[in-house]
This record gives C-alpha cells, sequence and structure tokens, in this order.
C-alpha cells in the first residue's frame, strides 16, 4: 500500500512517499481504507524528536476516517462498508494514518457523524479527545461556569470552545488576530483577548471581578502557565495539555489551593489502557450526535494530497494555524466515490 514513512527523525524532508505491507486486522480489530489523514502539531514532535515507542522507518498519524474493508472474528459493533473515524496509530508501535489502509481496536471506533464529509471527520478526532477530557473529566466542568480557553482559534481550543459553551458555560479565549478573533466569535467566545495587546490575567480577573475564572485550559505552555495562575480563582482548576515549565509558581498554586490537571489523550494507546480506549470511543460517538444536530462543528484550514506531508508540516511547524490541516490518502476522486 501506498504510505508517507518517516525513514528517520528529522526535517519534513524525512517523510516520503513509498510502499507498505498492507496490514490485516486481527479478531478484535477493524481493517480501515483511510480516505484522509489528520495533521497534528504532534506528529511534526514525533518526527523532529523521536517515536514515542520504537524507531523508524514509521507510519505518522494518529486521526483518520475512511471505510471499514473488513472486520476480526469479535467484532459486533462494525461490518464492512461502515464509514468510521478514529484516534489510534501513528505513535511508531502502531502504523499510522499517512497510509491507505490501517488495522484500529474496535474500542477507538466510532461511526463518521453523517453531516461530515471525511477530511472534516479526519480533523476531529484527537482535538475532540482532548478537549472534552480536559473539560469534563479533569476539571469537571458544570453549568455557570467562567472558562478560559487559550488559543481558541486552534485545533483543540475551537473545540473546546463549543464544548464548554454547550455545557452553559461563559468562555473567554485568547486569539493573536483580528480575523481569529472573528473565527471565535462566531464559535460563541463571550470575551476575546488578543495576547498581543492585552495581558491576560488582568483581562481575565476584569471579566470575573477579581475572583478569577473557574477553570483555565492551558494549549499554549511555557511562560503563558503562569500568568494563569492569578487569574484562577481559588480552589480552582488548570488544566494542561503541555509540560508544565520549570518556572511553574508552585508556591502561589498552593497557596490558592488550586488543582492542576494533565491532559494526554495518547495515554489509553501507549500504555494500552483499554477501558481507557473504550471512553474515547464514547466521546467520538456523542460527538457524532452533536454535529449531526449541528451543535458542534469542524474548522479546517485546509487539505492537502497526501505526497505533500512534509509541507503540512512545515505549515504547522511555522506557527499560528487556524483549525486543523487534514491530508487527503485518497485523492479528491476517490473521496467523492465513497460519498
Amino acid at each position: 500500500m501506498r504510505a508517507v514513512i518517516m525513514q528517520e527523525v528529522g526535517e519534513p524532508d524525512v517523510l516520503n512517499i513509498g510502499d507498505w505491507p498492507k496490514p490485516t486486522c486481527g479478531s478484535d480489530e477493524v481493517l480501515v481504507q483511510v480516505i484522509a489523514a489528520g495533521v497534528n502539531p504532534l506528529d511534526t514532535k514525533l518526527r523532529s524528536n523521536g517515536l514515542y515507542c520504537g524507531t523508524p522507518p514509521a507510519i505518522l498519524g494518529c486521526d483518520g476516517a475512511g471505510i471499514v474493508e473488513a472486520v476480526g472474528a469479535n467484532i459486533s459493533r462494525f461490518e464492512a462498508g461502515d464509514a468510521v473515524y478514529y484516534c489510534y496509530g501513528g505513535l511508531g508501535q502502531q502504523v499510522g494514518n499517512y497510509a491507505e489502509y490501517i488495522t484500529v481496536p474496535e474500542a477507538y471506533v466510532a461511526q463518521k457523524p453523517d453531516c461530515l464529509d471525511f477530511i472534516d471527520a479526519a480533523a476531529a478526532p484527537l482535538v475532540l479527545i482532548t478537549a472534552w477530557e480536559a473539560l469534563f473529566d479533569r476539571a469537571r466542568l458544570q453549568s455557570g461556569q467562567h472558562v478560559y480557553i487559550a488559543a481558541g482559534a486552534g485545533g483543540v481550543g475551537h473545540i473546546a470552545i463549543q464544548l464548554a459553551k454547550l455545557a452553559g458555560c461563559s468562555v473567554a479565549t485568547s486569539v493573536s488576530s483580528d480575523e481569529k478573533a472573528e473565527v471565535v466569535r462566531l464559535l460563541g467566545a463571550d470575551l476575546i483577548i488578543n495576547y498581543k495587546q492585552q495581558n491576560i490575567a488582568k483581562a481575565l480577573l476584569n471579566w470575573t471581578d477579581n475572583v478569577g475564572v473557574d477553570i483555565a485550559f492551558d494549549t499554549v505552555g511555557g511562560e503563558t502557565f503562569n500568568q494563569l495562575i492569578p487569574a484562577t480563582r481559588v480552589y480552582g482548576d488548570i488544566v494542561t495539555i503541555l509540560q508544565v515549565p520549570d518556572s511553574a509558581d508552585w508556591k502561589k498554586l498552593r497557596l490558592r489551593n488550586i488543582r492542576l490537571s494533565h491532559e494526554l489523550m495518547l495515554a489509553p494507546m501507549v500504555l494500552e489502557l483499554h477501558d481507557a480506549a473504550e471512553h474515547h470511543g464514547d466521546i467520538l460517538e456523542q460527538c457524532a450526535q452533536f454535529f449531526d444536530e449541528r451543535k458542534l462543528s469542524i474548522l479546517v484550514s485546509d487539505s492537502l494530497p497526501l505526497e505533500q506531508a512534509a509541507e503540512a508540516h512545515r505549515r504547522i511547524e511555522a506557527g499560528s494555524m487556524t483549525g486543523k490541516l487534514v491530508l487527503e490518502v485518497q485523492g479528491m476522486d476517490a473521496m467523492e466515490e465513497q460519498a
């Protein structure tokens, strides 16, 4: 099968089209013909810094959407011909989605939302699961709370805004431009902070009468993490998807009794946590319903042919992405036939 193969760790040019053996599904797996694959910042980090597991050659790509071609003997929820989406593979130990076929354990898979085409569906799983787990599982989000979501026009951020609004919360977010401000305004953001012109902590304190937000969701990391501590209420929550910086003000975190949580949705894959994998499938099923009810949308900034995986990585590493990038694994003609 055709695949983008990472032959070694390095710059985007290490990603090249080649041949890879077509996988066969085990008893608890489905074989998916991949129609489109999402591209995430995670992929660029694995390419440049090294894989989670194993060594190159490898195939990257955690997000995928496609058509079930075959199912294992123990599969009960899917059959050949089903349109599905999922987040699985691409960490080194499993073949990823920059390829024409992938085998995926049943627990990770959900029926593709009817209203989404394969490109949009492929962009969704990783950011859906990350935002859901961060808000509902880590921070225990509840209606009526004030929530801050960093980088609201980004892949995770634009989903997190929508989920928090669906839960009945007031949402603040940060952006870097007027164009991105318009994006998050349409998503329902109540307070939009241009971090190039405003101090995030001051803006959040003004918004909450100096109390601080109930939940701060950090998708940026670095020095901006410490700005969130005084802007989060006493007994509030900070959830981060990144490494806590060495400069973190642990004394102030402790003084304010702020609960700090980490969110890494890759844990079920890396640690083989099968119960958690079922939770991922449940999240995707619930979000599929939200999509089909027009309560949730996914923002795809562009889609590129599979052969341009290296270009997709360059764009992500250039920064300031709005929404998601997607690779067209089968090509537009094939996608139209499957639609």
